[in-house]
């Protein structure tokens, strides 16, 4: 209560306490004080010293009132805004001592200022003076993409908020990782971000990744990025105000705002332009897109060997073999278990997968067992690399070994260690030979749920000290290191955390890094440092080639480093269909190309038609692999006929465009453009399109409908206006923006449809390998549009050099209607050849068939 309400209250209280009217009215007059009172006290900040140029402008903000409404508020804050490219603008309000905590560069770096002019900006900044408030509006339309005039800016030592206004009825998108609708929910909706353990991947909760990032879409109006480059828990809540008004607001428990805006206008844009600020993906090798199996639960090497026979003996090509913590000794990092899983014949089975031009992947945890004899803690404890405690002891937790410490990514000795146990571990000659690495429970997950789990009541009540002595082993001051004196495990204002405190099964959050931060700022990509600083390790080991890693924990950026798969879902036909929206989330969203979920459901018993849709779904999108749990029933592709025959089919399919999806990819890491995408991405301004999240475009050219209720052989999907043509049999359908619907779906069918103005360059047969397609020859499927004329690309490179240099093809394809072209680079070597070219959509719906063959080599085509 402030002290003037509380004043108020005695002094009428104390002289008319029996004058009932007296009292009403006191009640009535102390109320309109203290909300005066809290009107005056809370005012926000007000721009002085405002210093304006043509790319940037700078201000000093300052305090009008004391807010203090969940921490002590800072008084003195900066304003930046940059006009860094014609279509991106940079928003920056931290503190004037540069205290607070910002995400340290080398974790993710700022994307590089063209100093663009604001005269030539897509985006223009405006601000109130008095109390501060900022807008962004498209320079083009003037229409406001941002606006905070509602509400105070909010700028505390553990909060900070600020709240922007929303069109009625948006159409919002991002804010991942969830498992929510594709397009957010805008009514008394809740994202939290803080990354943690959480299984059976809930609606409504946080997940595994953090994404501060949302996209708003306008319909003709075009389409708006806002990232907040934060790193620390917050909730972004959609609403709609007292007064109507829908809005967004950040509640953030720390950090500053760090605003990005990307003016698109087109969808596409929009995703090129985030990439651009989080960094570009990291291009994937060829063999990934094979297909891969793996359980938790195989008992030994032998197991492990009898399933890649199996699938041989079945005709399903397996391109992978992924070894789960059954491996390990004690479920220790870089260990074989002697028994179960003797390192040589480990090494036996994973040189026959390398025979026959297969691939092998194993699991690392971040936990690190405390235990003497184990030399990977031996040796990290030589070099300090785990994190510690108030006392100086190594802080401790538990994990699948036992007693664990884990690695702190943030000290300068701890890539040198890494690096050197996966070298050991992993040595070619001597260990066990993997092609990529998958890196889990790296949120990071604590399954010691209790605060007194090994460690002493001051590690508990520790909240910041060894981060002052940083500060004054380097001198005073060190910038953005965190304010100190924080209450770093229970912040008065509580995100929404599925586990509740902060600190619940994870790292606890005052721990202190290396360089003087804590984890109660850098918890969100602990993680992903995790994969980078894998991702390392294996350049080290061989730099030749690219390397693959798989994380579950992730943060923006995470894709310039690993893929991602959305964790540990369940065999259910709900997370059958909440795959397509998570991966939307990623591939257009969050610049993270390379994803997929655990195909038939990792939790849970697998049932023989929703495994049979899963199988056909997952060959659409880009990882493809089938995983389950320890608890769950085996569920490889060959124990049902129908699960068996639908994946020998989505296999087929899947190779056969193979091409096409590596294409897609190598766009992705080129420039950012989604290789898969909502429809709304290609048809922005049908507004039936905005809710799709049952469909998805694959590349440019396919469209994906799955059968998505449960053991149903039905499906209803949308086709926009425009023309189509049947994937499995060429015919042309004409779209008309409607809702069609198809029945008789068999267990082995999926609908696919090719756009109308693409080309599609595809294998003419599949093969075991992902090393046998490569040597197949192509068809052209040329699908002309309503104007009559068709394009497409072909990317052909060796498929693993990290570096190809000029050793690469990059052609394309057009159709003008009467001749074919096939123009572009031709720098890769390969006696693969085009056999046809087959047009569709002729007179009477005729497709005609234009035999070849035409080399890869240089340019070709003909005329009709």
């Amino acid at each position: 209560m402030p002290a003037s309400l509380l004043w108020c209250y005695l002094l009428f209280a104390s002289f008319h306490c029996r004058m009932a009217f007296l009292w009403i009215a006191s009640l009535v007059l102390c109320s309109l004080w203290g909300a005066r009172g809290q009107t005056k006290r809370c005012s926000g900040y007000e721009a002085i010293n405002v210093l304006k140029a043509d790319s940037y402008l700078i201000a000093d903000l300052v305090l009008i009132g004391n807010c203090s409404s969940h921490s002590s508020d800072i008084e003195n804050l900066r304003l930046l805004v940059e006009y860094q490219t014609d279509s991106r603008l940079h928003v920056l309000i931290t503190d004037a001592d540069s205290q607070v905590f910002q995400i340290q560069e080398h974790v993710l770096p700022r994307p590089r200022s063209e100093n663009a002019s604001s005269s030539s900006s897509g985006l223009q900044f405006s601000f109130t003076q008095s109390p501060f408030a900022f807008s962004v509006t498209r320079a083009s339309t003037g229409e406001t993409l941002f606006d905070t005039a509602d509400t105070p800016l909010i700028f505390e030592t553990q909060y900070i908020r600020l709240r922007t206004r929303l069109p009625s009825n948006p159409n919002i998108y991002g804010l991942g990782e969830h498992s929510d609708d594709f397009r957010l929910p805008t009514w008394n909706y809740t994202r939290t971000l803080w990354n943690t353990e959480s299984p059976m991947i809930p609606n409504g909760l946080n997940l595994y990744g953090s994404h501060p990032v949302y996209f708003d879409h306008r319909g003709e109006s075009g389409t708006h990025g806002v990232f907040l480059r934060s790193s620390n828990g917050m909730d972004v809540k959609l609403g709609t105000s007292d007064q109507g008004q829908q809005f967004l607001e950040y509640n953030v428990i720390g950090g500053v705002f760090d605003f990005y805006f990307l003016a698109g206008p087109t969808p596409t844009d929009v995703s090129k332009q985030y990439a651009e600020v989080v960094g570009l993906p990291a291009f994937v090798p060829y063999w990934v897109l094979g297909f891969h199996q793996c359980k938790y639960g195989y008992k030994s090497i032998d197991e492990v060997g009898q399933v890649v026979d199996t699938y041989a003996a079945a005709g399903i090509p397996l391109e992978t073999m992924w070894g789960d913590i059954d491996y390990m000794s004690d479920h220790q990092d870089f260990t074989t278990d002697g028994s179960r899983y003797p390192l040589e014949k480990v090494r036996q089975l994973v040189q026959s997968l390398h025979d026959d031009g297969q691939h092998y992947v194993q699991i690392l945890d971040p936990g690190i067992h405390r235990a003497g004899g184990y030399p990977t803690y031996t040796r990290g404890a030589e070099q300090n690399v785990f994190l510690k405690a108030a006392d100086g002891s190594f802080y401790r937790g538990f994990q699948w070994p036992g007693e664990v410490v884990w690695p702190d990514w943030l000290h300068p000795n701890t890539q040198e260690w890494w690096t050197d146990e996966i070298r050991r571990f992993y040595d070619p000659n001597s260990g066990v030979n993997v092609d990529g690495l998958w890196v889990d429970m790296n949120e990071a997950s604590n399954m010691c749920e209790s605060t007194s789990c090994f460690a002493s009541t001051s590690a508990r009540t520790w909240v910041a000290n060894k981060g002052i002595a940083v500060r004054k082993r380097y001198g005073d001051p060190v910038p953005f290191l965190g304010v100190p004196e924080r209450d770093l495990f229970n912040p008065l204002y509580r995100i929404q955390n599925r586990w509740g405190d902060i600190s619940s099964k994870t790292l606890w959050t005052n721990i202190t890094n290396a360089d003087g931060t804590h984890q109660y700022d850098t918890h969100n990509f602990y993680g992903t440092m995790m994969a980078g600083a894998t991702r390392n390790a294996l350049l080290s080991r061989n730099s030749a080639v690219r390397p693959f890693v798989l994380t579950r924990s992730t943060f923006a950026g995470v894709g310039r480093v690993a893929a991602h798969w959305f964790g540990d879902n369940a065999s259910r036909w709900d997370h059958y269909r909440t795959t397509i929206r998570q991966m939307l989330s990623f591939t257009a969203l969050h610049a993270v190309p390379f994803v997929g979920s655990d195909v038939c459901g990792f939790n849970e018993n697998a049932t023989e038609k929703m495994c049979a849709r899963w199988a056909l779904l997952g060959a659409f999108q880009p990882f493809y692999r089938n995983h389950a749990d320890t608890t769950a029933n085996r569920q490889e592709f060959y124990l049902w006929p129908l699960v068996t025959q639908a994946a020998k089919k989505a296999i087929d399919t899947r190779y056969k465009l193979l091409d096409y999806m590596y294409t897609s990819l190598w766009k992705a890491s080129a420039d950012g453009t989604p290789n898969a995408s909502p429809l709304w991405f290609f048809y922005p301004s049908d507004s039936n399109t905005f809710g799709i999240q049952n469909q998805w475009m694959l590349g440019d050219a396919l469209l994906v409908s799955p059968v998505v209720d449960d053991d149903s052989q039905s499906v209803s999907f949308y086709l926009p206006d425009d023309i189509w043509y049947d994937f499995w049999t060429f015919e042309q359908k004409a779209g008309g923006g409607q809702t069609h619907r198809l029945d008789g779906v068999q267990w082995d069918e999926i609908p696919v449809h090719i756009r109308g103005g693409t080309i599609l360059a595809m294998r003419t047969e599949s093969a075991n390998t992902t090393a046998q397609l490569r040597e197949k020859n192509f068809r052209i499927i040329v699908a002309p549009g309503k104007d009559g004329t068709a394009k497409g690309e072909l990317y052909l490179d060796d498929g693993a050099s990290l570096d190809v240099g000029g050793n690469k093809s990059e052609i394309g394809f057009v159709w003008d209607g009467q001749s074919f072209a096939a123009n572009g680079t031709f720098g890769f070597e390969t006696d693969v050849k085009v056999e046809r070219v087959v047009v569709l959509g002729g007179e009477g719906g005729e497709v005609v068939t234009h035999e070849g063959p035409w080399g890869l080599g240089g340019e070709f085509g003909f005329h009709l």
